[in-house]
């Protein structure tokens, strides 16, 4: 058993990178941490997220790319940040949100991101020209998570109007809504053959979802507060 500590303030985002071997963590002392999963020690502290007076502003989400040699890192500046693992080094910049960002996501080739923000909607990222080339417009409230599907062709996001909604990733329509959660949707995660979809919410719920007729298949309960973080305005 392991605790790591070092942040000054609350950690709102952690990740693996795809081999385990590290762990990546956002905070809202506006800093990303990378630990070593072996010794716990940090071996890099990323700062650079600021807001439009020049102060440091909280990360909200960070992630590692498929590769582990990148991870990128949403904030409430309204930015993507991509980093290069072994330097540390900021690499991009990527501005187009109108508010706060509060979901990134890598691409299963890594080519590009998707990010969810409290504008309501989720942009998608080409890595290559460093612009969104696809603003997907729908949900009614912030977009709190987004994931792509294991071969990347749907994009599922959770968000604070309760629904969540799966993509065409090609096209940018809404192939489904799902309906069912009482409460904000703050996490969404696609089994690995993609054929499931789960939803943590803070109405203290996880459900399952079949992914091909939309519907609710199982509903975990038990814990006692809201599942997959803070609930917590920008």
């Amino acid at each position: 058993m392991q605790t790591l500590e070092g942040h000054s303030n609350s950690v709102l985002s952690v990740a693996f990178s795809p081999d385990g071997r590290q762990i990546a963590s956002g905070s809202w002392d506006s800093t990303i941490k990378v630990w070593d999963r072996e010794s716990g020690a940090c071996t890099q502290t990323l700062e650079g997220h600021s807001d439009f007076e020049g102060h440091c502003s909280w990360v909200l989400s960070v992630v590692f790319s498929p590769d582990g040699r990148q991870i990128a890192s949403g904030s409430y500046d309204r930015t993507i940040k991509v980093w290069d693992r072994e330097s540390g080094v900021c690499m991009q910049t990527l501005e187009g949100h109108s508010d706060c960002v509060r979901s990134v996501a890598f691409s299963p080739d890594g080519r590009q991101i998707a990010s969810g923000s409290d504008d309501h909607t989720i942009k998608i990222w080409d890595r290559e020209l460093s612009t969104y080339t696809q603003t997907l417009e729908g949900h009614s409230d912030s977009v709190l998570s987004v994931i792509f599907s294991p071969d990347g062709r749907q994009i599922a996001s959770g968000s604070d109007d309760r629904t969540i909604k799966i993509w065409d990733r090609e096209s940018g329509v809404c192939m489904q809504t799902l309906e069912g959660h009482s409460d904000c949707v703050r996490s969404v995660a696609f089994s690995p053959d993609g054929r499931q979809i789960a939803s943590g919410s803070d109405d203290r719920t996880i459900k399952v979802w079949d992914r091909k007729s939309g519907t609710c298949t199982q509903m975990l309960e038990g814990h006692s507060g809201w599942v997959a973080g803070r609930r917590s305005k920008c």
